[in-house]
């Protein structure tokens, strides 16, 4: 057992500054790689495409939490490469948000800023249908509230290319699942997914659970509204799943998945 006394305040606060100059070097550093990613992808063929990809994003994040931590909590972490994300994103090109938070936007827009970080433009829209517009541009995503009064997730169904992507907050820590984020973006699995799915079915909640229970389904009931139902099933699922066309409703489908929260 060393006999050494503790580093005096003085000095504590030496190696705090000395950590922060290394730690701005090194974030203008990775900041300015933007720029030489972004023409990478244009001498590649992919200049004009959205760059955000959020299954390596999940896959940096597991990486990150996965190593040694000691006092660094997964809200730091995710908190910090966050931000570091999305001003990478909105430098390489079109970036920008629509939320529609229903009856809390506050809490919308919070959860999306925790997401997705300060550098994209972020607006709140009067309707969940602005939200779903602005996800089908360029560099687009919507974030919308899950409310028991509006089932803008059922028109996804009519949307060919625009899937849920991210379950917000991403961190179990920050409070419970209370908006999802859509946009054209390629979903892949990350090993330990949500996925979203909708029906019509008319049979209680609780019956249509069972009924994918039993064909090895776990699912669990989100919100309902307007004769449409939104279940979150444990795991990753392909839209021809034929457990899923087996389960209950003439109309339904997959709208996306999300990786599970990032603390559990």
């Amino acid at each position: 057992m060393s006999d050494a006394p503790p580093p005096s305040l003085d000095e504590i606060r030496k190696r705090i500054d000395s950590i922060d100059a290394d730690l701005l070097r090194l974030v203008v550093e990775r900041a300015s790689l933007a720029k030489s990613v972004a023409a990478a992808k244009a001498a590649a063929g992919d200049g004009g495409k959205f760059g955000l990809r959020p299954g390596r994003e999940t896959a940096l994040l597991k990486k990150l939490l996965a190593g040694p931590r000691n006092g660094a909590r997964p809200g730091l972490i995710v908190r910090i490469w966050r931000e570091l994300i999305g001003d990478s994103l909105a430098t390489q090109g079109p970036f920008h948000i629509a939320v529609w938070g229903g009856k809390d936007p506050g809490r919308a827009v919070e959860v999306a800023r925790l997401r997705f970080g300060i550098a994209p433009a972020l607006r709140q829209v009067a309707k969940p249908e602005d939200a779903i517009a602005e996800a089908k541009s360029l560099g687009g995503v919507g974030v919308c509230a899950l409310t028991p009064d509006n089932a803008w997730w059922g028109r996804l169904l009519a949307e060919p290319k625009l899937r849920v992507f991210a379950a917000l907050p991403c961190l179990a820590a920050w409070g419970p699942l209370s908006a999802l984020a859509v946009a054209e973006v390629e979903i892949e699995p990350t090993g330990a997914d949500n996925t979203f799915w909708v029906t019509d079915a008319a049979q209680p909640a609780k019956a249509v659970e069972d009924a994918l229970s039993r064909d090895g389904v776990a699912a669990t009931l989100m919100v309902e509204h307007g004769g449409l139902k939104l279940f979150l099933l444990s795991g990753y699922y392909q839209s021809d799943d034929p457990r899923l066309a087996r389960a209950p409703g003439k109309l339904t489908g997959v709208i996306g998945a999300a990786p599970q929260p990032l603390d559990v």
